[in-house]
C-alpha cells in the first residue's frame, strides 16, 4: 500500500529589495531531516483537515516566524516531494506519509524586520528555526537538503518576477 501526501502551504516571504526570507532548521523532525550545511528552508507547514491553502500559509508564517504584516502575489499549482528513507518510530506524527503535496505561497513582506522571531512559540507550536536571514532567490536551492530540491527551484521559477536581480540559476537537483 502506497503512503499518501500530507498537504502543505510554503512560503516565498519578499521583502521590500526582492530579497526571500529563509530560516535554518536546527533539528530534524521524523522524515524531515536536516543536512550539516544545508539546513536552511522557507517556511511551510501542514494545512488542516478544512482550512484553505492560503489560510494555512498565513498561519504558518506566523507560527514560524512572528510575520502577521505580509499581503498575497502568487501561488503555484500543487507539487509534491518524498521523504527519503525513515527508520524511526511508526507513531511520528509525519511517518504515515510518503512526502508532501505542497502549493506555495509568494507574499509581501509588509513589516518590519525586527517583528521577525523564530525562537518564539505561537499557536503552541514549537520553533522549527534558531537564526533566519533574507537570501537572493537565486541561491535557495542550493542550501536545502537534496530531497527539497527540486521543489525550490520549482518555486524559484514561479516566483522570479518577484526577486531582486534574479538570474537563471545554476543548481545541483541531484
Amino acid at each position: 500500500m502506497t503512503k499518501p501526501f500530507r498537504n502543505n502551504a510554503g512560503i516565498a516571504l519578499f521583502n521590500s529589495t526582492g530579497q526571500v526570507f529563509i530560516a535554518r532548521r536546527y533539528r530534524n523532525d521524523g522524515p524531515e531531516i536536516i543536512h550539516k550545511g544545508l539546513e536552511w528552508q522557507m517556511p511551510q507547514g501542514g494545512i488542516g483537515d478544512q482550512e484553505a491553502p492560503r489560510t494555512a500559509a498565513f498561519r504558518e508564517l506566523f507560527e514560524e516566524t512572528g510575520v502577521s504584516k505580509a499581503e498575497y502575489l502568487a501561488e503555484t499549482e500543487w507539487i509534491t516531494y518524498d521523504f527519503p528513507p525513515y527508520f524511526g518510530s511508526p507513531s511520528h506524527r509525519l511517518a504515515k506519509y510518503r512526502g508532501q503535496r505542497q502549493k506555495w505561497f509568494a507574499l509581501r513582506f509588509c513589516g518590519k524586520d525586527d517583528e521577525i522571531n523564530v525562537l518564539k512559540v505561537r499557536n503552541a507550536q514549537p520553533p522549527e528555526f534558531d537564526m533566519w536571514r533574507w537570501e537572493r532567490l537565486a541561491v535557495i536551492a542550493n542550501i536545502v537538503v537534496p530531497f527539497k530540491r527540486h521543489i525550490y527551484f520549482h518555486v524559484m521559477t514561479a516566483f522570479s518576477r518577484f526577486a531582486a536581480g534574479f538570474s537563471d540559476p545554476k543548481i545541483d537537483v541531484r
